[in-house]
């Protein structure tokens, strides 16, 4: 399918760069098969779900992916480097996005938080083990395992996304409005933003209402945020995410469909580890492993049937998602309806609720 179908024109001033506040005061576009667009707020959530239903959120939590250092080489002169962590490949290696990434080599010593308080002789430092394509490095950490982790998270900041990043600094507030009210489980380097217009007050209102609420786990990468290059989404190579889903999550969800419940996922990210798990029976089995499901129009979904999700760059695979789920045409109408009606877009933008198109 051609790529440029998913192209639209977004006025940058439509893009968020600072969540609201409250979380759940953010809008929200309900998008029906067949039927008007309807605005709304988050916190109307309850009044669209009911007895039975299954609301399903990713408990994965967002690490301070993007590090600050000082690339070492020899006797030369040093530079300044930024990276933003990808994906993990050892119990001491990571992929990473490098900038700029012509000042690497392989063999190059980086040295990040120089500077910093932190109990790690003051730095954390890796070696750059190979370089590939667009930017990307594959260090090898001094540290590894817990230790690793336990430097990345005093060194490191809050990986905001590039249309935040390059408009602004990473302000201390970040840490805590980059972060779900679910978030359990280190590993994401992106966060899965449906789920940031949550509050507690909403999730009991949203109980409240019989509705049972299940966690998966997948630990979003940087990749979700590049646009396709390809001409053709049949030549888009998708990059994979680690993901889980418990016995217990995936009887719990069979038990709901079968008495009739409706599955709604709480982000691209929950549908997307969903349907990597079920079956073309629509029974959803325990899952464990790397996902990298790529969803466009023409794909039969299998067990979810509403979805909650922000508004996506245009071109991307995440757009192409939701084309799939409430058809193309409907999304560019319901994006242009978005934008003339001043919707904030992204991350920090404001929500969708999708009803899936048969």
């Amino acid at each position: 399918m051609r790529t440029d179908l998913f192209n639209f024109d977004l006025p940058e001033a439509r893009i968020a760069l600072e969540p609201v506040r409250p979380r759940d005061a953010a809008r929200l576009l309900v998008v029906r098969p067949d039927q008007p667009f309807a605005d709304h707020h988050v916190s109307d959530l309850p009044g669209f779900f009911g007895p039975g239903d299954t609301l399903v959120v990713n408990d994965t939590r967002v690490i301070p992916a993007a590090l600050q250092g000082i690339r070492r080489r020899g006797e030369g002169p040093a530079a300044k480097i930024a990276v933003t962590l990808i994906k993990r490949v050892s119990d001491n290696a990571w992929r990473a996005f490098a900038r700029p990434a012509k000042r690497l080599e392989p063999g190059d010593r980086i040295q990040f938080g120089a500077g910093e308080s932190v109990c790690f002789a003051e730095a954390l430092n890796a070696t750059v083990a190979a370089k590939g394509d667009a930017g990307e490095v594959e260090l090898a950490f001094d540290f590894s395992g817990a230790t690793l982790d336990a430097a990345i998270a005093a060194v490191g900041s809050m990986p905001l996304p590039p249309y935040i990043a390059l408009k602004r600094s990473t302000a201390p507030s970040d840490s805590a409005d980059y972060q779900t009210l679910f978030a359990a489980r280190d590993g994401a380097v992106a966060a899965p933003t449906a789920s940031l217009h949550f509050t507690p007050a909403l999730i009991s209102a949203i109980r409240a209402r019989g509705v049972t609420v299940e966690t998966v786990t997948l630990h979003v990468g940087a990749g979700t945020f590049l646009p396709v290059k390809a001409d053709d989404t049949e030549a888009h190579k998708m990059h994979s995410e680690w993901a889980e889903i418990t016995s217990a999550t995936a009887n719990a969800l069979n038990t709901a469909r079968a008495r009739g419940g409706r599955i709604i996922a709480a982000g691209t990210t929950a549908l997307r580890s969903l349907e990597t798990a079920t079956e073309a029976d629509g029974q959803i089995q325990p899952f464990i492993g790397e996902t990298n499901i790529f969803i466009t129009p023409g794909y039969r979904f299998r067990c979810v049937d509403v979805l909650l999700t922000n508004f996506h760059l245009p071109r991307s695979t995440l757009f192409m998602l939701v084309s799939a789920f409430a058809g193309l045409e409907t999304m560019h109408a319901a994006y242009a309806h978005a934008i003339a009606h001043d919707y904030r877009f992204y991350s920090y933008g404001d929500a969708s609720l999708l009803f899936k198109r048969d």
